[in-house]
């Protein structure tokens, strides 16, 4: 039997009609290698952001479902253009759409989650010698109505696709793969031959670009193999990166990466010694805004009998932030600080390193970088420190951890 391939392809890899052409050939070049392959693709570069542009000069915007309805427009376009880009190369193709399969999907409009998916009519395709193109970042509730899946909503489609057909999922881009910081920044970084479902996860949420954290989780519970390939470059030429279960990934590294988010803020919430329930109302009322909140840390304050509450959250939501916690929480005490970002070490070797924190303050102690707050997980350590000195505290890392020899 053939292996099963769902290929997903960015907008940035369907960005034009020339970009479309070689990423069909390279869905066509693996289909001749006998690989029984399905496509999933988002909307053309920049498309998602002009329409959504569009629903917001009329009053509406994320979150509404005519939104959904005219967000879904972008991937179908794209899908219909890969089908006939691949009947142009040879092939039989045609487009699916996510009310086709059907794609079925609970949760809010902007931001829903797929509940189950049929595949019948997408195998009989397959079957039937024809390449199916599905249109991602979109599905449909069980009255009929259009939703779309949120932000990283098409890499979640490929690999929900990629689970229910029991097929590996390849996630191309414009990068060859997952390197073990940005290169932009570090020129001696190095590309992974194979990472672990976990460590792309960790590496996702803090700050790197390459894979969407939900598709990620997806992938990591129900099993699916990935793989990060570059649609830039001619088939065969991309070595591309494994993303595995743990216990596949056969090179154990203490560190595998280097990751970082600039633009971020810390927020204070001082004096909350006699407010047992203060952290379950301001988390609560972040939740209910939608605001992402990270590296969370309490501690005495200089007072005596005083506590601190401090986290981070992304600069564009500090004012959201402060407003809901100022509603939650009347008359609280709270600071902030802007100028900041986050660098953060990831490897599944840090398992088995309880001096991994020591050796990173040393690290940037040495760089005259100063830790405003730090967090820590099973395989990440994260620091928040100021903008200006990310670029030296990546190369920095990257060096002290080895990762300059992967």
């Amino acid at each position: 039997m053939s292996t099963r391939v769902v290929a997903k392809f960015g907008g940035t890899s369907v960005g034009s009609i020339e970009r479309i052409r070689h990423s069909a050939g390279l869905v066509a070049e693996a289909a001749r290698r006998g690989e029984a392959m399905a496509v999933v693709v988002s909307a053309m570069a920049g498309e998602t952001d002009r329409i959504l542009g569009l629903t917001q000069e009329l009053g509406a915007g994320l979150g509404d479902a005519e939104t959904d309805v005219a967000l879904a427009a972008g991937e179908q376009v794209s899908s219909a253009l890969m089908a006939l880009a691949l009947r142009e190369a040879g092939f039989k193709s045609r487009s699916f759409l996510g009310w086709q399969l059907p794609v079925i999907t609970d949760g809010p409009a902007g931001a829903a989650r797929i509940a189950g998916m049929d595949v019948s009519s997408l195998e009989a395709a397959m079957d039937a010698g024809i390449i199916p193109v599905l249109a991602g970042f979109q599905g449909i509730t069980q009255d009929g109505d259009v939703r779309t899946l949120g932000r990283g909503g098409t890499d979640l489609s490929a690999a929900a696709l990629a689970s229910a057909l029991g097929a590996r999922c390849d996630i191309y881009t414009d990068v060859d793969g997952v390197f073990t910081t940005d290169p932009r920044i570090e020129p001696a970084a190095g590309q992974l031959e194979a990472i672990s479902h976990d460590e792309m996860l960790e590496l996702a949420a803090q700050g790197a670009k390459v894979l969407q954290t939900r598709s990620v989780e997806f992938a990591k519970a129900r099993g699916v193999p990935m793989r990060v390939l570059s649609s830039f470059l001619d088939a065969g030429q991309s070595r591309g990166t494994d993303v595995v279960a743990s216990r596949d990934v056969a090179e154990r590294r203490i560190v595998s990466g280097v990751a970082y988010a600039r633009d971020q803020a810390r927020i204070a919430l001082v004096g909350t010694s006699n407010r047992s329930d203060l952290p379950a109302k301001a988390f609560a009322a972040l939740a209910e805004a939608e605001i992402g909140v990270d590296m969370i840390v309490q501690a005495q304050a200089r007072s005596a009998g005083s506590v601190t509450l401090e986290f981070s959250v992304a600069h564009r939501d500090l004012d959201k932030a402060q407003a809901a916690l100022d509603t939650a929480l009347p008359g609280i005490d709270m600071t902030s600080e802007t100028g900041l970002a986050k660098v953060s070490v990831v490897g599944s070797g840090l398992r088995q390193r309880a001096d991994i924190a020591r050796s990173l303050f040393a690290v940037l102690g040495e760089e005259s970088i100063m830790v405003r707050v730090l967090a820590t997980s099973e395989i990440k350590i994260s620091a928040l420190i100021d903008n200006d000195a990310v670029e030296r505290a990546v190369r920095a890392l990257h060096a002290a951890y080895g990762l300059d020899q992967v």
